[in-house]
């Protein structure tokens, strides 16, 4: 048996360049279906007649399907847009409003437009434009993966390329007035990364930033709210729109994108409740960015912030960002980069911090005792699910656990990142704090060294004044340095306390002390626990059974042993929802939060030590600078011996008690040569310290330092 060509025009469509199959339907509205087709490129003739096999014509389409491929095998696929008869109502000026637009634009992230042409039979105008084969934004959050809204990466990708587009609108005076997911389409470029691209301008119109309009398109959900109240209410009033109603769209699709639902949602949805939905959208208090009615008749609840579950970071400047979310002010804020100290200039831009990624990233530190919160999550509530068949409400409610399911399993591998995290600045810190340990000893050492040159000086100068004061010289510089002595053994007496504390200190940190790493091994969840994949197993298993039900669904009526089939999933559906919220109940959440409370406790130790080194850090240099003024003090006593010595061993007056001239000249230069010695050590000391400040400073990028703490 053979089908004419009546046959293939019911399947198929053409224009002068282009062919189509009607069953490759992409999408479809009010005025027109959208159609992926191919270009002619034949390479032989044309193919009129399909034959079929007996009683089943609709083999000619499998056949034709075969024949055309066979003859178009080297065209490139387009989106073909056919309008229908609906579209053909509307003015003129109003029809040729989209080939017009669509003619003027030229842009990465606004769908391309390659022809104009009319399809054979019914001479209607066809768009042939760019095919985009991964779908919309739309399709993206319709994964189950995406239902509690898309990672920021993505996320950023899709701001960066509908501003980029709408930018290129603005430029040429075109409003588009119906932005939504559906009509943001999605491609993957050739680094694999997604480009989007604005499409469907049907709506779109030349409006300039003065100009307004009266005319109404435009999807309810994301409408402005003067459109909305003529629009979907049928209210009348006067109102006239401009280009800015482009902007409230694009702010409820990117609330849409960034967190999986709408910014405002009535009780029973905007399209079930259209009253409670205009007083949402007319009542919003300023500064709040979503509203939801929980309730039949409840009050509408508001928000200023993401939901918890988004997964957004929150731009700011980087030390307010910091203090924003972990209330620790910037003075008190120390940064640890690499297991090093990170000093990072307020006023330098982000893109010149140093290369950070989830596992190797920037943590913040606090000079003072915070509490430890750790990450913010929602424990997920029980599935529920009605017991009835009903086809329709089992691919929602498998949909429902897909999505939730989801959010658990990436929940869940965070907490375990997190953990990992913890686990690697906890040794990180316990090798700083071992270095600043290590440089108070250092500290400590020099202290000794100018304690002990300093109490040899003054025994030394307190032997020579003692040798004067027997001929009644240098009494009062006599007891001067008695007192020096007393303070410089006082100073040397204290080192004998500060040692202990050092040493207790250092016991802290051995094998068996308080302050080792060794509870990040035995508390918590690790990656050899195999729980975030556990979740994983358990979510394919939910996705591969919402696939079917999705199936189930279109058949709308399954025969008996499907039928059961069905029963029997959607059983294993809520046994594998309820096994993946157990185990990330019980096993992530719970092992988490004994996690944190450990690392809380631990904390609150370190802190301690840190308060320790501290303060042994002050007492170090508080007793240089005594010793500091001590030999300052021998110094200037030393200055004025030779003026008192030599005048008397050079003039004819003889003290009480008999000494020698060689003697005093001997003196006064053992004197000068001490002092010579002294300046030598506080050299030294002084070079030593600056060696020690060079070692530990290390200057990246011209203008970012790293320090050890």
């Amino acid at each position: 048996m053979c089908f004419s060509t009546g046959i293939l025009e019911a399947i198929m469509q053409s224009t002068t360049n282009y062919l189509w199959l009607l069953s490759d339907l992409l999408g479809q509205g009010a005025t027109a279906n959208v159609y992926r087709g191919r270009h002619k490129r034949f390479n032989s003739g044309w193919c009129s007649v399909v034959s079929a096999r007996e009683g089943e014509p609709d083999s000619a389409e499998v056949r034709f399907g075969q024949c055309a491929e066979r003859l178009t095998k080297t065209g490139d696929l387009y989106a073909v847009k056919v309008f229908n008869n609906l579209s053909f109502l509307r003015p003129l000026d109003v029809q040729m409003r989209e080939f017009e637009v669509l003619k003027k634009l030229n842009h990465k992230n606004i769908v391309k437009l390659f022809a104009v042409e009319e399809e054979s039979n019914s001479r209607h105008k066809v768009l042939v434009m760019e095919y985009c084969p991964y779908g919309s934004l739309y399709t993206v959050l319709e994964e189950p993966s995406n239902a509690y809204g898309l990672p920021e990466d993505e996320f950023l990708i899709v701001l960066q390329d509908v501003v980029a587009g709408m930018n290129h609108l603005r430029e040429y005076g075109i409003v588009h007035r119906d932005i939504k997911p559906g009509n943001i389409m999605r491609v993957i470029g050739e680094d694999g990364r997604s480009v989007y691209k604005l499409t469907d301008f049907g709506a779109a119109r030349e409006l300039e930033d003065d100009e307004q309009f009266v005319s109404l398109y435009g999807t309810e959900e994301y409408l402005h709210p003067d459109m909305y109240e003529r629009a979907v209410l049928r209210k009348d009033h006067q109102k006239k729109y401009g280009a800015t109603v482009d902007l409230w769209s694009i702010g409820v699709t990117f609330y849409h994108a960034a967190t999986g639902c709408l910014p405002f949602r009535p009780f029973e949805g905007p399209r079930r409740n259209k009253e409670v939905m205009y007083k949402i959208i007319t009542e919003k208090p300023s500064g709040a960015i979503s509203g939801h009615q929980k309730f039949e008749n409840g009050k509408i609840e508001w928000c200023a912030e993401m939901p918890v579950s988004c997964s957004l970071s929150r731009a700011t400047l980087f030390q307010e960002l910091l203090y924003r979310r972990t209330n620790i002010s910037p003075p008190n804020q120390e940064l640890l980069y690499e297991g090093r100290r990170l000093i990072l200039d307020p006023n330098r831009q982000a893109q010149m911090f140093p290369h950070t990624s989830r596992d190797n990233p920037i943590m913040v530190l606090s000079r003072e005792l915070v509490t430890t919160v750790g990450l913010i999550f929602e424990d997920p509530s029980p599935p529920k699910v009605q017991p009835r068949y009903d086809l329709d409400l089992d691919a929602s409610y498998a949909k429902t656990f897909a999505g939730d399911v989801g959010h658990l399993w990436k929940t869940s591998e965070s907490l375990l990142v997190h953990q990992e995290l913890v686990r690697k600045g906890v040794r990180g810190l316990i090798e700083l704090i071992k270095e600043d340990f290590n440089e108070q000893v250092h500290k400590k050492a020099e202290v000794f060294h100018m304690c002990n040159h300093c109490n040899k000086t003054l025994e030394k100068a307190e032997q020579l004044c003692g040798v004067l004061m027997q001929g009644h010289v240098l009494s009062k510089e006599y007891d001067e340095i008695a007192d020096l002595r007393k303070k410089s053994m006082r100073l040397s007496g204290s080192l004998g306390s500060m040692d202990q504390a050092m040493q207790d200190i250092k016991n802290k940190f051995i094998p068996g002390g308080t302050l080792t790493d060794t509870w990040t091994q035995q508390v918590g969840t690790h990656p050899e626990d195999r729980y975030v994949e556990k979740i994983k197993v358990l979510l394919d298993a939910i996705t591969a059974i919402y696939q079917q039900f999705k199936k189930d669904k279109a058949e709308r009526r399954l025969p008996y042993n499907e039928e059961q089939i069905h029963k029997f999933d959607k059983q294993k559906l809520v046994f594998h929802a309820t096994k993946a919220r157990a185990l990330f109940t019980d096993e992530c959440a719970m092992k988490y939060r004994l996690f944190i409370s450990n690392s809380e406790e631990w904390m609150r130790k370190v802190h301690h030590v840190r308060k320790q080194l501290l303060s042994l850090s002050a007492q170090f240099i508080s007793m240089e600078q005594e010793v500091d003024m001590i030999m300052q003090r021998i110094y200037m006593v030393q200055d004025q011996l030779p003026k008192k010595v030599i005048p008397m061993a050079s003039s004819a007056i003889k003290p009480q008690a008999y000494l020698n001239q060689s003697t005093l000249v001997e003196m006064t230069l053992g004197m000068k040569k001490l002092k010579e010695e002294m300046d030598g050590v506080v050299k030294e000391l002084a070079e030593n310290n600056l060696f020690l400040e060079r070692f530990g400073t290390l200057t990246v990028d011209g203008g970012l330092r790293m320090d050890r703490i």
